[in-house]
């Protein structure tokens, strides 16, 4: 008996869940309630993934126990000659065996906590979160009415089965019986979703891998993602043009001093600086209304703001994201083919800690043009064959003789032949499988998109209402999932209408024996759907009626998938040029800034004693340069013309073609703010005024 390996997998839970929620959320700048609620969220689900094999090796050594309570055979005692009994041990304690107090109560601190926060605490917050009101109490109210609205339905159908229930005869309904209602009716709700998830990812998972090992097709299919995701920029840019014209309508009509002016100062403050600086330089169309608002315009305008900036930010997350996946994928082809076997890319990643090392280069070549693709086809017939395993279980788990099951045939044959190897084995086997479920469910609920709002990017760029949203669904999907995979390996007795020891989870769980159309019906039969919504993913059938209907899907043989992809490798291409003037201009004012560097005539601010060290060393030279000018080259003017022109200033180069998102951090000043080196009065400590900028035109004019 140890508790070493169920605390060893709470803590790989924690730890989990830290590193994802680090991964795509933003600890300093989100709300800490937020961040805890996610954290706790995402940690009791996967704590009951990795957590339930544990009990289900426990009910197998209680279901042994039970079958042999007092197994003894005879033996003959070579000594005395005489007969004994002597008991022969058929049931070997795991290893991994804790008290039997420890999983009800941790499955009860578990499951009831994950429910109050998926459907209590969450919508809360993300209500919260999205209300316009200018008051901790007004946003209070917003959400409590939109949650009273969102949960209206749910009130609804519970009040007519609890009626259903209260006038059937010879059913009292107690507080264990109300419990076992409230959980069976949420994961009812959870399996319906479950198998939707699991009929389209059971295909897809296997296939996006095996597809992904072809660079050409995932280029081609980039492409076409390049050219829909354009158009949602660009809409997402129009929608927040919109309201900045609305806030700047607001800002001419509300002035400071006035009762107004703090809403709206709280709804600037979500605006980002730069859009507010485009904002304050537009000019607004003649016939713009500028009357006063009302506060509840200004509510409605405080939600449009955060709704279409949330809507921006995840737009241009994705697109930045989609074009550096285009062009790793476009330099590892033109690598394939390289003979040096070198990794070259087209922009250099200088942040990267491995680019110093030139054996870097020559690892990545291997990775990306040799290993990668027969990588990701191993990955994929691995997963075809667990997803094939998975559906032939869920359409036979329901025959309890013979098992036809694969995962509950495996369970068979362990209480046949019990040993601690088995048990390790089943416990490995169910790990495996839960996380494949897992998998295939959580990655389709994370790439969800709905009404253009909720989406997970990584490097700290989630919003909260995405966070907050990815908690509720996977605290909703993780208990009916663990309730199917428990129905697979014949351990739910009322799935399978077979007395058998249940494990402790189901016991928490509860059943819903007293509504019949469901526990005879829905949680048998509905999850045999699996096979259908695989079949209409395999066959594309989804793509094909939403392509008909007007929704743009990537088939490969129509007529507007070819011409999108054309569209996304022009964008790609604009994009590519784009970037390259970007980065050759910045290289220019970098060797420009190098090349007049080392004279030390110029100075940035906070830097004097480096320049008047440069100056004491140079001043020989200098009166040297200032003599041998007096003698040779009296009156002559040093022109224009002998400027080397090559390296333009930054303000006429980089910010007239591209604007304000291509700035670096060093930028030139104007010629004004130097004072010239060489004047009447040799100055020989004199320094300029401002920082570091454009030399004179004529370095030896006053000479």
């Amino acid at each position: 008996m140890s508790y070493i390996p169920l605390v060893s997998k709470i803590l790989v839970s924690f730890l989990i869940s830290s590193f994802v929620l680090y991964r795509y959320g933003n600890w300093y700048r989100h709300h800490l309630f937020v961040t805890l609620a996610v954290l706790l969220a995402w940690f009791c689900s996967f704590c009951i993934v990795f957590a339930l094999p544990l009990d289900v090796v426990s009910t197998l050594y209680r279901q042994c126990l039970e079958k042999h309570p007092n197994d003894t055979v005879s033996a003959l005692n070579n000594i005395t000659s005489n007969v004994t009994s002597i008991p022969i041990k058929h049931c070997f304690e795991p290893w991994n065996q804790v008290p039997e107090k420890v999983f009800p109560n941790l499955w009860r601190t578990v499951y009831w906590s994950t429910q109050c926060l998926t459907w209590l605490i969450m919508p809360m917050m993300q209500s919260y979160i999205k209300a316009g009101d200018f008051s901790v109490k007004g946003k209070l109210k917003s959400a409590v009415i939109d949650n009273a609205i969102y949960y209206g339905s749910y009130l609804l159908i519970c009040g007519i089965l609890l009626i259903y229930l209260a006038l059937k005869p010879g059913i009292d309904l107690d507080w264990p019986k109300l419990k076992a209602i409230a959980s069976s009716a949420s994961n009812t709700w959870g399996l319906f979703l479950l198998v939707l998830l699991l009929g389209h990812a059971l295909v897809e998972v296997p296939r996006k891998h095996w597809k992904n090992s072809d660079r050409s097709y995932t280029l081609t299919h980039q492409y076409f993602l390049a050219a829909k995701l354009s158009s949602d920029k660009c809409e997402a840019e129009e929608t927040v043009d919109d309201v900045l014209e609305s806030l700047q309508a607001v800002s001419l009509a509300v002035r400071p001093g006035q009762i107004l002016h703090r809403c709206l100062e709280e709804i600037l403050r979500k605006v980002p600086t730069e859009l507010r600086d485009r904002m304050s330089r537009r000019q607004l169309p003649d016939d713009t209304p500028t009357d006063m608002p009302t506060e509840k315009a200004l509510v409605r305008l405080h939600k449009q703001t955060i709704k279409s900036l949330q809507v921006l930010q995840r737009t241009e997350n994705q697109w930045n994201r989609l074009v550096t996946k285009i062009f790793d994928l476009e330099d590892t082809l033109k690598n394939q083919i390289s003979r040096d076997r070198r990794f070259k890319r087209t922009f250099e990643n200088e942040k990267a800690w491995y680019s110093k090392y030139e054996i870097a280069s020559i690892i990545e070549w291997y990775w990306k043009c040799m290993v990668y693709g027969y990588f990701q086809k191993f990955l994929s017939v691995v997963f075809g064959i667990l997803s094939t395993c998975v559906v032939w279980s869920e359409l036979t788990f329901f025959l309890i003789y013979p098992p036809l099951s694969i995962f509950a045939w495996m369970v068979y044959r362990s209480k046949e032949n019990y040993t601690e190897h088995a048990l390790d084995t089943i416990e490995l086997v169910s790990t495996c499988v839960m996380l494949y479920m897992c998998y295939c469910a959580f990655s389709t609920v994370l790439k969800i998109r709905v009404l253009n709002i909720y989406y997970l990017a990584p490097h700290h760029q989630t919003n909260e209402y995405s966070l907050i949203f990815s908690g509720m669904m996977l605290s909703r999907l993780t208990p009916p999932l663990c309730l199917n995979f428990l129905g697979l390996i014949h351990m739910d007795s009322h799935v399978i209408k077979s007395q058998v020891m249940e494990t402790y989870y189901t016991q928490i769980m509860g059943h819903m024996d007293v509504i019949g159309i469901i526990s005879h019906g829905f949680n048998i039969y509905f999850p045999m759907a699996i096979l259908l919504f695989c079949l209409a993913t395999y066959f594309s059938l989804g793509s094909r009626i939403l392509s008909m209907i007007g929704f743009h899907q990537f088939i490969g043989d129509d007529e507007m998938t070819t011409d999108l992809i054309e569209e996304g490798r022009e964008l790609i291409k604009r994009e590519k040029r784009r970037l390259q003037r970007a980065e050759e201009s910045s290289n220019r004012r970098r060797e420009y800034q190098d090349r007049f560097q080392n004279a030390g005539r110029y100075r940035q601010r906070n830097s004097t004693d480096t320049i008047r060290a440069m100056d004491r060393q140079m001043e020989p030279m200098e009166n040297n340069t200032r003599q041998m000018l007096r003698d040779s080259f009296e009156g002559t003017k040093y022109t224009s013309a002998d400027v080397d022109t090559r390296f333009p200033p930054e303000d006429l180069d980089v910010d007239s073609r591209f604007g304000a998102s291509t700035h670096v951090h060093e930028r030139f000043d104007s010629p004004e703010d130097f004072e010239p080196r060489f004047s009447d009065g040799y100055q020989s400590s004199g320094v300029g005024r401002g920082r570091v900028g454009i030399p004179p035109r004529g370095i030896f004019d006053d000479v």
